[in-house]
């Protein structure tokens, strides 16, 4: 039973403490990530969240505990293209890059097939396919840099999803992209999410909208202070985030 459930684990983090020199950022922190759920991750600035994602992706090591990927302790995982990355503003500032939507997402690849290998036909036409389905196949051939935010934002989610990974990690996506491109945002992450059965992990300030389109939600401030369903969180909701953030704070829900 033990060996199943760890293979249905995509990512187990065991007792698990982090310290920079002599600031101790996360401590004891217990957390599964389950296949096929979409997670959020809140918590205040400097609350561990970043450590939290950079532990999972291998680059920190913990001081103390343990930390599996698809079931392998992390100092033997090997296989980092089942895991697809969209870093904290990768859009931001990427405008100003001499490159072209198709030449940024076939950068995906990269890890999957190496270096210095040619790429396939067919691996073209998987970079052509994830730009047709961020809804870029027009602008496969044209500069990043004439782009807009949320345009520039499906680029480099296109870019980490062209190996085919089976985890997305995406961490502050949405900062700096207006409202209404936040939420052509999340109903592009349900419909691939549900098409290619892809377990996600999201890190956001904006706890309303996120918790509207995740199933689980994690709460983080130095420790997991609140790890189950949004449903859970959202009538719970306010306890929690004064746990976390201070005085009374509400959920704010979008309508979409």
């Amino acid at each position: 039973m033990e060996q199943r459930a760890r293979e249905e684990a995509i990512v187990e983090l065991t007792s698990v403490s982090f310290q920079y020199e002599d600031k101790l950022v996360l401590e004891d922190v217990n957390f599964t990530l389950e296949r096929g759920d979409f997670l959020g991750i809140v918590g205040p600035n400097g609350s561990g969240k970043s450590t939290l994602m950079k532990l999972i992706l291998g680059l920190l090591v913990p001081n103390k505990g343990s930390v599996r990927l698809f079931g392998q302790p992390l100092s033997k995982f090997r296989e980092w293209h089942r895991i697809g990355y969209v870093a904290q503003q990768a859009a931001h500032g990427a405008g100003g890059f001499p490159a072209t939507v198709r030449e940024v997402i076939t950068s995906g690849l990269a890890g999957k097939v190496g270096m210095f290998r040619r790429l396939t036909s067919a691996h073209r036409r998987r970079v052509e396919e994830m730009a047709g389905r961020v809804g870029l196949d027009a602008k496969l051939d044209q500069r990043i840099g004439s782009l807009s935010g949320g345009q520039l934002q499906r680029v480099f989610i296109a870019r980490a999803l062209v190996s085919e990974p089976e985890l997305l990690i995406l961490d502050e996506p949405t900062v700096g992209v207006d409202q209404e491109s936040i939420e052509q945002f999340y109903e592009l992450l349900r419909s691939l999410k549900e098409e290619n059965g892809l377990t996600m992990m999201i890190v956001s300030h904006d706890v309303g909208m996120m918790t509207q389109w995740v199933n689980k939600v994690a709460c983080v401030q130095g420790k997991i202070h609140f790890h189950g369903t949004s449903r859970e969180f959202e009538h719970n909701h306010e306890q929690i985030l004064q746990q976390m953030y201070g005085g009374t704070m509400k959920l704010l829900s979008h309508q979409h």
